[in-house]
């Protein structure tokens, strides 16, 4: 343990189980320690730097943005935040905008806005259905709303107005809903839970069941939007038009900001009824413009969707290699691979022993959520490695 990290451990609440290392600098899809060992990022923040790390058109806007205005009171316009919000609706199917700083908060905001709507629009209607595995965040509520007893277990009790249900059936939804549902809330693609796709007409048939009952469709994009999954939005492989989505992850390329997207008919806000301090922050927004716009400009999407497919590609052949990969899943730049024992923490560490970062999403699944720039040659290093410590693995049984 070094300097810093017996630093952490004196002063830092033990929130975090760290990875032994203290990462200091990033260009592109690679970090160097303060030992000056260098890595590939295979996490990228948690689906976070989208562009890698210091992007050049993201250090551009953010210098000049803290030279000319760091921060001003949400009482009055400022440009970037202007710029930022005109650049997602004119690539969404959505209206309006709020901006906030996390997940977390976006998707508060998203529920506050549905339970406003409930109340105008349903006769008070107030309850949110989610789904088993899920994860929406760690506040209260959101802790509430998510699909995970793990998380929910050491804060009981929660706040109520929350629906849980069978993830992947549209029958139990069906039934859930009530004259007290004003929305359904789900994650196109399940992250935290395990990077669980729906059946092919799910989000559909949900869609077209809120539309029937009169209730708001809520999509949780925080780790899918932006270009994770070969499309700025999951919600287009769908072929759907939710009401409400939630983004924040690989907005802004690692600065804090979170946002949520709404249908004209859905964004019943009035002054005073929601806000933030921090949130549209003239320096998060102009971090946000560079990366959106450098996305869509250079079909960063599209590199995602084919360096996804090659990706597939590698970790299904380790599947045919390694008898103990049951299962290789996900869209895009965000992918799976899950075990038939517990192996994940093991692997991960000779990952990293060997130069790569990937995350252990379960103890019998890793998790791969690369840059969206990442090349070919990159994603061949990362399942080199990969290979070289499953027949570690494999020498062992």
């Amino acid at each position: 343990m070094n300097k810093w990290q017996q630093l952490e451990h004196k002063y830092y609440m033990p929130t975090f189980k760290r990875i032994p290392v203290t990462l200091i600098k990033g260009r592109g899809a690679r970090v160097w320690d303060d030992n000056g060992r260098e890595y590939l990022d295979f996490t990228a923040g948690g689906a976070v730097n989208s562009l890698g790390h210091c992007h050049p058109s993201v250090i551009e806007a953010v210098a000049q943005q803290v030279k000319t205005l760091i921060h001003a009171s949400n009482s009055y316009y400022t440009v970037p935040q202007i710029k930022l919000a005109e650049l997602l609706v004119q690539n969404s199917c959505l209206d309006k905008v709020f901006f906030c700083n996390s997940g977390a908060e976006a998707t508060e905001g998203a529920v506050k806005l549905a339970r406003r709507y409930g109340h105008l629009q349903l006769g008070g209607a107030y309850e949110v259905i989610t789904t088993t595995g899920s994860f929406h965040g760690r506040t209260l509520a959101m802790v509430s709303a998510s699909g995970q007893p793990k998380f929910q277990k050491p804060y009981i009790p929660l706040p109520s107005g929350f629906v849980n249900v069978e993830y992947n059936n549209i029958e139990v939804i069906e039934e859930a809903i009530n004259k007290k549902t004003c929305a359904v809330m789900l994650e196109p693609i399940q992250g935290e839970g395990g990077v669980n796709l729906p059946d092919d007409n799910y989000l559909k048939t949900v869609s077209e069941l809120c539309r029937q009952r009169g209730i708001l469709l809520i999509l949780d994009e925080i780790q899918t939007g932006i270009g994770r999954t070969g499309s700025l939005f999951a919600y287009e492989h769908y072929g759907i038009e939710p009401d409400i989505i939630t983004l924040a992850k690989g907005l802004a390329s690692g600065i804090p900001i979170g946002a949520f997207l709404a249908k004209e008919r859905a964004s019943v806000f009035t002054a005073g009824e929601h806000g933030s301090t921090f949130g549209g922050n003239p320096v998060a927004c102009a971090a946000g413009y560079a990366t959106l716009k450098f996305i869509i400009d250079n079909d960063i999407t599209g590199n995602a969707r084919v360096m996804g497919q090659h990706l597939v590609a590698g970790l299904e052949g380790l599947k045919q290699k390694y008898k103990f990969i049951t299962d290789v899943r996900g869209l895009g730049l965000l992918q799976a691979i899950e075990f038939s024992n517990n192996i994940a923490q093991s692997l991960m560490r000779t990952c990293l022993e060997n130069g790569l970062l990937i995350n252990k999403l379960k103890d019998n699944a890793l998790r791969f959520m690369p840059p969206l720039i990442i090349n070919k040659a990159e994603v061949n290093e990362a399942l080199g490695i990969l290979d070289k410590a499953l027949s570690g693995i494999k020498s062992q049984e």
